[in-house]
């Protein structure tokens, strides 16, 4: 029996040979905290009398949930991160680096075949570039800085296969938030995700982090995109460092098969207050909102960008309407300002923020008020999401959400495109 990509790349790591449902301890290449995760790696850190962490060059922190700092505790904690980072001479990206999500690959720190540890869930983003990364706590990420190793249960696999051609004005998140409609938020839980097909090839890079982005709202530990010519492409321009490539054997044996047919998908909406409430935009149109917000690490990106600013062009916001913007980095915001996405932006009336989580975490900017509806781009939409448990958030594709911008409403975006 032939081996999945999650099972290659622990037996890799832990120099044995494994299959799903073994227990390991494996080795790790790569490991960061956020501000929201990072002090209780610190503490852990000082009890466990580790003076120096297993190798510098292997871990970073990202401020990125609160930043700029929006409370003294916040400021604290952040200082705190700056020390910690000082005296071990670690990566430190600071407030406007931009969103772990996006900085860490951005930077080279993410290579195909490598085991990604980090302290919040969405770390499984890396598997589109053929990498298992997957979250842990805070005290797991303090073992794996302590001994640059941790334990691993191999995860069982399901296999989805995407084929057809997406129709106009559907993107990549449509077609994840369709897969969860269909595979629930418990789908796939404590199990890995490979994504194959034509639809996958035809996805850009950008489109392939926002689906392996929200494999963890299925209840993966991680997910997988193929390593093909797009990938090598887009390591080509970040890092030199060499890499293998692990993929699945034709005779893998997985936990479940799934096919979709992406010509079939709509441009998509999650109702409240789950990732598996699926509605297509067709049966919600004429919903009102108050604020749209389209960033993260979900769909923060510059293809992201590009598509807003093709549907706000020439057009404005609607009067009683926040549309709120952050560019999931600080290179994709000079980029975006280089193109004049920006400035398309700012002219529609949209207010843009500054590299980061914003708004996505709820605890400093855009916090809706009691009764307000958001639609965003975001990966969750439970009570309380975006700071306030009696707001309704409905998450959507960048397309959608700027179409519902200027009409005031949840709009389909195709009239647009």
């Amino acid at each position: 029996m032939g081996k999945t990509t999650a099972e290659k790349i622990l037996s890799n790591h832990s120099e044995s040979d494994l299959k799903a449902g073994d227990f390991a301890v494996c080795r790790v290449d790569f490991c960061f905290g956020q501000d929201g995760t990072s002090s209780i790696i610190i503490d852990r850190i000082k009890e466990l009398g580790i003076d120096k962490i297993f190798d510098k060059r292997k871990f970073c922190m990202v401020i990125d949930h609160n930043a700029p700092s929006p409370t003294l505790g916040a400021s604290g904690v952040q200082k705190k991160m700056r020390d910690f980072a000082s005296s071990q001479d670690a990566y430190l990206y600071d407030i406007g680096c931009g969103i772990c999500h996006q900085i860490i690959p951005e930077k080279g720190h993410i290579l195909p075949g490598s085991l990604i540890l980090g302290a919040d869930s969405h770390t499984c983003t890396y598997g589109a570039l053929g990498a298992l990364s997957t979250g842990v706590g805070s005290t797991d990420l303090a073992v794996a800085l302590a001994t640059g190793k941790n334990w691993f249960k191999v995860p069982e696999t399901v296999k989805i296969i995407l084929k057809g051609k997406l129709s106009r004005g559907v993107f990549a998140k449509d077609i994840i938030l369709y897969i969860a409609g269909d595979l629930t938020a418990n789908g796939a839980t404590y199990q890995a995700i490979e994504f194959y097909g034509p639809a996958v090839s035809a996805l850009s890079m950008d489109g392939r982090f926002t689906i392996c982005n929200m494999a963890v709202e299925l209840g993966a530990k991680c997910g997988f995109m193929p390593v093909d010519k797009k990938t090598v492409d887009y390591l080509s321009k970040i890092t030199r460092k060499r890499y293998k490539v692990y993929s699945a054997d034709s005779d893998s044996c997985y936990a479940n098969v799934k096919e979709y047919d992406v010509s079939k998908i709509e441009p998509s909406v999650a109702k409240p207050h789950t990732v598996d409430n699926y509605a297509a935009v067709s049966q919600l149109k004429g919903l009102s909102i108050q604020e749209a917000f389209i960033g993260t690490c979900t769909n923060g990106r510059l293809e992201d960008l590009e598509i807003a600013a093709r549907i706000f062009r020439g057009r404005k916001v609607k009067q009683g309407v926040r549309a709120l913007i952050t560019p999931a980095s600080a290179e994709i915001y000079s980029r975006a300002l280089s193109k004049g996405f920006i400035e398309t932006f700012i002219e529609a009336g949209a207010v843009v923020l500054n590299p980061g989580c914003g708004p996505c975490v709820g605890t400093h900017q855009g916090v809706p008020a009691d009764g307000e509806t958001v639609i965003s781009t975001a990966n969750r939409n439970f009570k309380g999401r975006m700071g306030n448990p009696k707001a309704f958030i409905y998450l959507a594709s960048p397309a959608t959400v700027s179409a519902s911008a200027i009409e005031g409403k949840i709009a389909d975006p195709r009239k647009y495109l």
